[in-house]
């Protein structure tokens, strides 16, 4: 009791001082301000672009088929899907989200509602899009909510798109087929989402792993996690990996 005394007396005492202290009120004042004002603008979403980040050149683009899928950090993801035998060119973006034209800062709040992917421009000749969602499954941990590796975000969670109804049952039976086999030991995650549209990242993000072999996180992260699925599924790689 005599704890609880002493404490009131001097929560009452800092009353009367502030008070009578107008100097004092006025910090006080104006520190709460500040305080409620960053509070209020981190609550904010990004605000949309009004022209793309970047853009890649289209007539590379004609006579492939495109797939979609966010699986970490879009470095990582992008030398997999390159490394893959009738992958012909792999672009980091972000999608999933309802900001328009984001930009990386942005995609690092987590509140664009975005997670980091990539765009696959593939020959359906050589390689199927299921053998596509075998690389996706087969080369990050799907049961990780908002997390990947050493990355943690809603921008990093697992994300097969699908542009198509096919797709969309592609997904499903190989989720199906993974669970009826008991491959991972706890559940998939994963999000099954229609592509709405998908925002090319900035020009530096291409090729990233590829241009800047000894940046930390490549060394560290990409690479190994490269040569793991390398691995795994030597049957899909291209011949020069």
């Amino acid at each position: 009791m005599f704890g609880l005394a002493k404490v009131n007396l001097i929560a009452l005492s800092l009353i009367y001082y502030l008070i009578f202290n107008k100097k004092a009120m006025k910090i006080l004042i104006t520190l709460a301000f500040v305080i409620s004002l960053q509070t209020c603008i981190s609550s904010i979403p990004p605000y949309d672009n009004s022209k793309p980040i970047w853009h890649p050149n289209k007539s590379k683009q004609e006579g492939f088929k495109k797939a979609y899928f966010a699986s970490g950090c879009f470095w990582c993801v992008e030398a997999v899907y390159e490394s893959v035998r009738g992958v012909s060119e792999v672009y980091s973006g972000y999608a999933g989200g309802f900001t328009k034209n984001p930009n990386y800062n942005q995609i690092g709040t987590g509140k664009t509602g975005h997670a980091e992917a990539v765009e696959v421009l593939y020959n359906p000749k050589v390689v199927s899009f299921s053998t596509l969602i075998q690389v996706f499954f087969g080369s990050h941990d799907p049961t990780t909510p908002n997390r990947q590796g050493p990355d943690y975000g809603s921008q990093y969670r697992s994300i097969a798109f699908y542009t198509s109804e096919q797709e969309r049952e592609i997904i499903q039976n190989y989720i199906a087929f993974l669970e009826e086999k008991e491959i991972f030991s706890n559940e998939i995650v994963t999000e099954i989402k229609p592509l709405e549209k998908f925002y090319y990242a900035e020009e530096y993000h291409q090729d990233y792993e590829k241009n800047n072999p000894e940046n930390p996180y490549v060394r560290q992260v990409s690479i190994p996690r490269l040569k793991k699925f390398q691995r795994l599924y030597p049957e899909l790689l291209k011949k020069h990996h």
